[in-house]
């Protein structure tokens, strides 16, 4: 269901927060008053998937930009890594928490994790070895759309975060 209230927060078993613009995303949770309600969720353990910009608004830190985002997560993110949406491009992923046959990875105007704390399981990585991908406890983000692919193995690995079996 989506969630635009806070009133909408307190019956979910988990977060998706998408992609789309992260300054448009942070400023719609300041103006609801949902930052510090989702900040308090995850931090009491509700699973959160962060994908693209859901990444960069869960993380700690961003390098290359003033928004405030929820800073969740111990990583930090540099937004538009590739460049622009002309260079967006594909990459077939190794993800081996979801087995070894290689994810397809959608990268559109993407982000990529410049730093990641000890606490933080980088679960992939580009070829040059940019980190793309980290789980920390209930948190799980990425810098690719894996709602643009049929293969549906993040999101089942993320319904299997909520249910408790990772």
């Amino acid at each position: 269901m989506p969630v635009r209230l806070p009133q909408q927060l307190v019956e979910l078993d988990g977060l998706v927060i998408p992609g789309g613009e992260s300054t448009t995303i942070t400023r719609l949770l300041q103006s609801y008053d949902l930052m510090d309600k989702i900040s308090s969720l995850a931090n009491n353990g509700l699973p959160i998937f962060g994908t693209c910009a859901g990444m960069i608004v869960l993380a700690k830190e961003i390098s290359d930009s003033t928004i405030q985002p929820i800073g969740v997560m111990a990583i930090k993110v540099r937004r538009n890594a590739f460049g622009r949406q002309r260079e967006s491009f594909e990459s077939d992923l190794s993800i081996p928490v979801l087995g070894e046959k290689p994810f397809p990875g959608v990268f559109i105007r993407a982000p990529v994790i410049e730093q990641a704390n000890s606490n933080v399981e980088v679960i992939a990585r580009l070829a040059d070895n940019q980190m793309v991908a980290a789980r920390q406890g209930n948190l799980l983000a990425c810098a690719f759309h894996p709602e643009l692919t049929d293969d549906t193995r993040l999101h089942k690995y993320f319904l299997d975060i909520i249910h408790g079996e990772r």
